[in-house]
């Protein structure tokens, strides 16, 4: 089965391709937008515990006020607690998880040497509304002891995201790729929505891990969908800018953060986004790669018809052509030749056990894993993790999305100019000595450390974009799937690690950052041992088909590539 050749009859990126690609490349926007979207829905605002009774003065060191309200957004944990006065003559010592009542205070001074009652906060916290009005951390009072269930929201995302990309990835190819566009983008839309009207947060949590397997799968299926509607002149450039709408998500989670402070408004705001695609996504076709491998001959001329009508050429092609095997010379077909050798091709059952067959190929495969591992890790530490770089955090996320759309310019250019390689590798150094800077650079200078930071981001997200691609090249055809698959797993488990890091910065500052710069650094260093695959897939040889147990030789399919769901 030839189906390229549909390209090169009917255009690698007409007018057909084109309208179809950023149609649903759209609502790959949505997918950004919501696995970050917990980055202002768990923000945690300043506060400290509620005192007994009513406020009439308060200290906080040299400052004086009548109001919490007043000096909270001036408060800082760790620095000494908040002393007030309530109405009935009674002083407490307020801190954020714990207050202390003064046993039989002379007079009214931040200083005091007495005894103290000290007790837990019990659920009655006030927080500063200046710059958040609502989040699920002041819905639910999730701070002190209930702190962990806050910063459990994203890692159980990203296991819904894991989860989601196997169910809907093998579902797609069973029932088609359409079918999981509409389910999933509906779904989308429905879970998002849903997800503001949680009422408590272990429902929030359950509707936000249905969410993200939707959100995965369709990031999954649109990958498989775009290239098999693109021809592979551009198919590069197609697949890795379905990156850029992902981007394009994280810009759009930061723009609404910043104009909204309520989170349920918030969340549905986000899941009206890229509401417009559902309107439409029922009338997409099946991609004709599906439908040849399904046989379905009619519904694809119908199809190959359809794209030559609007792309204004002539339909020459014949569906039921291009199923017809190619004839050798001497006039045998090669599907008898394929049925004659099919007992050899399935001696063995292939297992990922056969891509560490040799010591050069257990080492390819270990690196490749790391590059996998520390694109998505890296990828989404330095998103989630901009908002604490100091300054204004809605820019910071903000460049954080912006920074990814030259950065795949750059990474095409890169992998057709140098190679696939030498783009990746300077990337992964790039990003490790970014990480390193940030460590020295002192931290007052906060516009040095976000310039760092969007190197990181810039270089990681080179990387992450092309070992997609680069996965598929270098491995011989027999063991490419499972190559793509486990590399897949791989970023997946990274991107579960990834909260988990950015909370290590409570322990120290920095230590998000010295973790991925060296883990980058040092898989940087390795990618260099890498072969270069010059732009196309290697063939299975002989030797290396025999060595994993099976004769079967390089033959005319594409693996298609996930993405970083």
């Amino acid at each position: 089965m030839n189906v390229e050749r549909i390209f090169d009859e009917l255009g690698h990126f007409n007018r057909y391709q084109a309208c179809l690609y950023f149609a649903v490349v759209f609502q790959a926007i949505a997918c950004g937008i919501h696995y970050l979207a917990s980055v202002f829905l768990v923000d945690t605002p300043n506060f400290v515990c509620s005192p007994p009774g009513n406020i009439t003065d308060i200290l906080y060191g040299n400052l004086t006020a009548s109001s919490l309200e007043d000096i909270l957004p001036v408060f800082k944990s760790g620095t000494g607690p908040l002393v007030v006065r309530t109405a009935e003559g009674e002083q407490w010592e307020l801190s954020r998880c714990r207050c202390a009542l003064r046993t039989s205070p002379r007079d009214f001074a931040y200083d005091f040497d007495g005894n103290k009652t000290v007790k837990a906060c019990d659920d009655n916290f006030v927080f500063d509304h200046t710059e958040i009005q609502q989040s699920i951390v002041t819905e639910w009072d999730l701070v002190c002891e209930k702190e962990w269930l806050a910063k459990l929201c994203q890692p159980t995302f990203m296991l819904g995201v894991l989860i989601g990309a196997l169910v809907f990835g093998d579902i797609a190819d069973r029932v088609g790729r359409v079918r999981i566009l509409m389910i999933t983008s509906l779904g989308q839309f429905v879970f998002g929505v849903a997800v503001a009207f949680s009422g408590n947060y272990y429902f929030f949590v359950f509707l936000r891990f249905l969410l993200a397997m939707v959100s995965s799968g369709y990031l999954v299926v649109v990958f498989v969908y775009v290239t098999e509607f693109t021809g592979i002149r551009v198919r590069t450039w197609t697949s890795m800018h379905v990156h850029a709408a992902f981007a394009v998500g994280i810009m759009v989670v930061a723009l609404t953060g910043y104009l909204v402070r309520v989170w349920w408004i918030y969340q549905i705001i986000l899941s009206l986004c890229t509401s417009p695609f559902l309107l439409f996504c029922w009338k997409f076709p099946e991609t004709p790669f599906y439908l040849m491998a399904k046989g379905r001959c009619k519904d694809a001329q119908t199809l190959l018809d359809a794209i030559a009508r609007f792309n204004g050429l002539e339909c020459r092609l014949r569906a039921d052509e291009l199923l017809e095997p190619e004839k050798r010379e001497n006039g045998r077909a090669l599907l008898e030749q394929g049925a004659d050798e099919l007992p050899a091709q399935t001696d063995k059952k292939l297992s990922i056990l056969d891509l560490f067959g040799s010591w050069r190929m257990a080492g390819r495969t270990c690196t490749v894993w790391a590059i996998w591992f520390i694109g998505s890790f890296g990828y989404y530490v330095f998103s989630l993790g901009s908002v604490n770089l100091g300054g204004n955090q809605y820019i910071n996320l903000f460049l954080a999305g912006a920074v990814e759309l030259p950065s795949y310019l750059v990474g095409c250019y890169a992998m057709d100019r140098i190679g696939r390689k030498n783009t990746c590798a300077p990337a992964l150094l790039l990003a490790g000595v970014a990480c390193m800077l940030i460590i020295v650079v002192p931290s007052d200078i906060e516009a040095l450390v976000i310039v760092l930071s969007m190197t990181g981001k810039f270089a990681i997200a080179i990387a992450f974009g092309l070992i997609y691609l680069y996965t598929c090249e270098l491995y011989p055809t027999i063991i490419r799937s499972l190559a793509v698959g486990s590399g897949s797993m791989m970023c997946r488990v990274g991107s579960v690690v990834a909260p988990f890091c950015v909370y290590l910065a409570d322990v120290w500052t920095f230590l998000p950052q010295l973790i991925v710069g060296i883990l980058a650094f040092i898989i940087g260093v390795l990618t260099l041992l890498l072969p270069e695959t010059l732009g196309k897939p290697l063939t299975t040889t002989l030797g290396e088909a025999e060595a994993l147990g099976s004769k079967k030789k390089d033959g005319l399919e594409m693996n298609q590539c996930e993405s970083k769901a």
